[in-house]
């Protein structure tokens, strides 16, 4: 099941489920994209800075965090628009679980209700409920109109 521009309420919020970080993920994101920063890929490194382990990628856990977003909520989205305001706040270490929260913001309507532009208030936190990462996301999606 998924919702339609039409579904969401200004001020709803969801939670996504869990996911974990691991050391395959760093080492897979690292191969991906390029970034071999022994910040995140040499333990002993590690052991020499304020983080004391290696710490994951800051766009591998933004990565993941938008799979997590398939489900919270479940949107007919057609695009990503926009990403502002975006902060990295904390680490996030292997081992950890992180979840994402979303809350709408705000809706405009597009093409005569077939689409609409909702921006969405995001938030990373891991297990600890501690906000690692947050901004503003704006996405295109479906709306129940379709002609």
């Amino acid at each position: 099941m998924h919702l339609y521009f039409d579904d969401v309420e200004i001020g709803q919020e969801w939670e996504s489920p869990g996911r974990t970080i691991t050391q395959a993920d760093l080492v897979n994101y690292a191969g991906l994209s390029g970034d071999f920063n022994p910040i995140h890929m040499d333990h002993e490194f590690a052991k020499t800075t304020p983080f004391g382990q290696p710490i994951a990628h800051g766009f591998l856990v933004l990565s993941i965090a938008s799979g997590l977003g398939l489900s919270a909520p479940p949107m007919r989205t057609l695009a990503v628009l926009a990403l502002r305001e975006w902060h990295f706040k904390e680490p996030v270490y292997i081992g950890d679980t992180i979840r994402l929260r979303t809350k709408a913001l705000e809706k405009e309507v597009r093409a005569r209700g077939r689409r609409g532009v909702i921006t969405w208030q995001r938030q990373i936190v891991n297990q600890n409920r501690k906000i690692v990462q947050e901004g503003v996301t704006q996405t295109l999606v479906e709306g129940r109109i379709q002609k």
